[in-house]
């Protein structure tokens, strides 16, 4: 019954905003800590981006330093991707994954496609 259910890819331009959102149910959220991923066709699996178990700690892949923040609401039980300054590059399938120890969950994927 672990859920990862993520919300908020879509088509936009370059330039341009989205927010992901993924909501997380059937585990302890505050003792994982919480990960974007995104995989392009083609291509290995990149980690965007990370934040600690608690939030005290996050860390971005160059790429997108920046322009991408992580957060997370432990109330809601939820991990957010504010993404800034969409570029063509970014465009991705995007994974939200909570890790504790060497276990992983994984929410289903949200495609996130940016025009030029």
């Amino acid at each position: 019954q672990v859920q990862l259910v993520e919300s908020g890819g879509g088509l936009v331009q370059a330039g341009g905003s989205l927010s992901l959102s993924c909501a997380a149910s059937g585990f302890t959220f505050s003792l994982y800590a919480m990960r974007w991923y995104r995989q392009a066709p083609g291509k290995e699996r990149e980690l965007v981006a990370a934040i600690s178990s608690g939030g005290g700690t996050t860390t971005y892949a160059d790429s997108v330093k920046g322009r991408f923040t992580i957060s997370t609401d432990n109330a809601k039980n939820t991990v957010y991707l504010q993404m800034d300054s969409l570029k063509p590059e970014d465009t991705a399938v995007y994974f939200c994954s909570a890790r504790r120890r060497m276990r992983d969950y994984w929410g289903q994927g949200t495609q996130v496609t940016v025009s030029s």
